[in-house]
Parts: C-alpha cells; sequence; structure tokens
C-alpha cells in the first residue's frame, strides 16, 4: 500500500519520492542506505510472505526534507511493528510520530502495533 500523506503535529509524512521535483535519495544516503532509489521503488510492495509494508518519509513540513523514515509492519487482521532510523539530530521527531502511524495501520492497514518501541532500523 502506498503511504498516504499524514499531518502529525510539527512534522509532515508523506510518501517517499525520488523524481525530478523532490529527490529523497540524498537523505537516504545520510541515513546508510546502500541503493537509496531502489529503495524508494520496492518501499510499500509486500514483503515475500505477503506482510503489509508501509512506509513514510518524514519530513520538515516547511522544505519537504526528508529527516527520518517510519514504517509499519505486519499481516493484515494481525500484529505488526514499527520501525525507522531517524537523521542525525532527528530522533525526536521519530518519537513524535510513532502516534498517528501506529493509529494509521490500525485504523487503515488492520495491522495492530500496540505500544511496543520503534525498531531502530531501515523500514
Amino acid at each position: 500500500m502506498q503511504a498516504v500523506e499524514i499531518n502529525a503535529g510539527a512534522w509532515y509524512l508523506r510518501a517517499l519520492r525520488g523524481d525530478d521535483r523532490l529527490s529523497d535519495v540524498p537523505a537516504l544516503t545520510d541515513l546508510g542506505l546502500s541503493d537509496p532509489a531502489g529503495y524508494i521503488a520496492g518501499a510499500d510492495r509486500p514483503d515475500a510472505d505477503g506482510d503489509v509494508r508501509c512506509v513514510w518519509a518524514v519530513c520538515i513540513p516547511t522544505t519537504g526534507e526528508l529527516i527520518a523514515l517510519i514504517g509499519v509492519t505486519g499481516r493484515e487482521g494481525g500484529d505488526g511493528a514499527l520501525c525507522g532510523r531517524a537523521r542525525s539530530g532527528y530522533a525526536g521527531a521519530l518519537a513524535d510520530v510513532a502516534g498517528p502511524v501506529r493509529r494509521f495501520a490500525e485504523q487503515a492497514l488492520s495491522v495492530t502495533v500496540g505500544d511496543a518501541p520503534i525498531r531502530p532500523e531501515t523500514p
């Protein structure tokens, strides 16, 4: 499922972009991804087991700059997990958006995330 835009207070969540108007490739490189363009292309595809996977770019609202990634994975109608990583200095943003992403996962994806902490990995 492609990520829908979420206004999470001080932060704006959107789908990953890699086009001539906006590219998240430099920020994803900064996060340590070895193939950022490939990651963008496959970000919202279900995994090999058919589990739901949805990934958002956590952005500064005024610039659209990606400062963190957050994602949810899990089986529709079952349990899931949040994972993400933030650029240097933006760990607080990742924590701030966990609530809105949990609510989206539960209401729109039928994936129960619960109160488990965000796993510090690439979604």
